[in-house]
């Protein structure tokens, strides 16, 4: 099946904010875990998961709709310290949300219904699992004070 070029290259431009978000995750967690957050790397190392999942269902359509995936990351936000983290974190996924809801809606008028139902469940999760988390992450720095979250992300 060929898919709209319009819809090809916007999934190809997707991709590379997963890739992006996965890659800046992967070492966010790394980073992390050197400074014995295990608590806050595990759950950064289960977003990379999650980002990679996205990246490999963005492939696959891509390839159904005999397109050629562009396996070319997005820049990295690499952040300093722990708030550096989650908040270059969160602007990844706040991009990757504004994308998202602009690719759905380029399916719906190309008709690409298939496309639109499989970021649906991206964009939740985008939402309502990633962002949400780190919004919640940084309101608790706030409310307990660095030193004190961070103790708390020590195992």
């Amino acid at each position: 099946m060929q898919g709209h070029p319009a819809v090809l290259d916007a999934l190809n431009a997707l991709l590379a904010g997963e890739l992006a978000a996965r890659d800046q995750y992967f070492i966010h967690a790394r980073m992390l875990q050197d400074w014995g957050y295990d608590r806050l790397a595990a759950r950064l190392a289960h977003e990379m998961e999650d980002e990679t999942g996205h990246a490999d269902a963005l492939i696959k359509r891509i390839l159904m709709l005999g397109g050629r995936p562009h396996m070319v990351p997005g820049p990295l936000n690499v952040g300093e310290d722990v708030p550096g983290i989650l908040a270059s974190d969160l602007a990844v996924e706040h991009s990757v949300i504004r994308h998202l809801r602009e690719v759905i809606a380029l399916c719906e008028r190309e008709r690409d219904y298939v496309t639109r139902d499989l970021l649906l469940p991206m964009l939740e999760d985008t939402e309502e699992d990633h962002a949400h988390w780190l919004e919640q992450q940084l309101r608790l720095v706030q409310a307990l004070g660095l030193q004190n979250y961070l103790q708390s992300q020590m195992s």
